[in-house]
């Protein structure tokens, strides 16, 4: 058999064709950019002018519902949800023992999800908690993903602040992140409490050690070894205050974590597309698919972390 001639698979002419095509193109959104407009390029078609990008930290509000605010990321939020219960509904509605494509990769999905619950906590608990971390999880990469879509910060409307974008991506909202974080903040707490009762607050009031150094200043032929137990007392409570302040903090990490990596991602590609448009963003639309996904992975593996942490008994810990 004759050996294939060509580049890349192709034929030379088809080869060439596409090269001058791409370089093209790179060309046209250079002149398009600040770059062409630093060289005094103007009278360019209306299809290629840009408008100079305005990132804003809070969402803007579109229309509402009665007194209630509709923002462009809450409609990116039902949007999401939309997108989830449909593909569910798609793969699982008529589920068969040989799985089509979709249901074999949301089947994929989820098995690699419970794995890692199981790992993390366990099988009996890992189980329990894997409806919670896997609509964590699947959420926030949906949500991430769905805004490297067009349409999402595109769409210009009249809302009712002004002019807006109609969607814009939920995890650049605090807001949106914020609610992740008290869900996944109270549930831990909830399982906490649930599983251990009133002996979850252990690991934050231990006074046993100061109680019993006290004592053994009343306690005769103790009286010398109790500044030592008392000092050993003070530090262990001093140490369970901050697991107390950790276990708060907990609610700004998660959300800021999320929402300045996700925010950051947003202001990367308006940027790239307002300098370079057309090709040249569009590494960085693989970049920012890498980037939900981690998001998603360290927000679902530390709630994970958490609740595991949560049922153990402080003496465990």
């Amino acid at each position: 058999m004759a050996k294939k001639k060509g580049c890349l698979g192709c034929s030379l002419p088809v080869a060439i064709i596409l090269v001058v095509v791409v370089l093209a193109v790179i060309i046209m959104g250079a002149l398009a950019g600040p770059l062409g407009r630093a060289f005094g390029v103007e009278g360019l078609p209306s299809w290629m002018s840009l408008h100079t990008p305005h990132p804003k930290l809070p969402a803007d509000t579109i229309f509402h519902i009665f007194n209630f605010p509709v923002t462009n990321t809450l409609i990116a939020t039902w949007l999401t949800i939309v997108v989830l219960v449909g593909l569910f509904w798609a793969a699982f509605r008529k589920p068969g023992m040989v799985p089509g494509r979709l249901q074999a990769g949301l089947e994929a999905i989820l098995s690699w999800i419970y794995d890692l619950c199981t790992s993390t906590a366990g099988e009996k608990d890992g189980r329990r908690f894997f409806p919670f971390i896997t609509t964590i999880f699947l959420f926030i990469i949906v949500s991430a993903w769905l805004a490297l879509l067009p349409g999402f910060q595109t769409i210009l409307v009249h809302g009712a602040d002004g002019e807006a974008e109609l969607i814009r991506s939920a995890n650049t909202d605090l807001s949106t992140t914020l609610a992740l974080s008290l869900i996944t903040f109270f549930t831990v707490e909830f399982i906490g409490f649930k599983r251990l009762g009133l002996g979850y607050l252990k690991k934050f009031f231990v006074f046993s050690g100061v109680v019993s150094g006290v004592k053994m200043l009343f306690t005769k032929g103790q009286q010398g070894k109790a500044p030592l137990e008392l000092v050993s007392g003070l530090m262990t409570a001093f140490a369970g205050f901050l697991e107390l302040i950790s276990e708060l903090v907990r609610i700004l990490s998660l959300s800021f974590r999320l929402f300045g990596n996700m925010l950051a991602g947003e202001i990367l590609l308006m940027m790239m597309a307002f300098l370079v448009p057309y090709l040249i963003p569009l590494p960085f639309y693989g970049l920012e698919l890498l980037v939900g996904f981690i998001q998603a992975l360290v927000f679902g593996s530390l709630a994970i972390v958490y609740i595991s942490l949560a049922v153990k008994p402080h003496e465990e810990h």
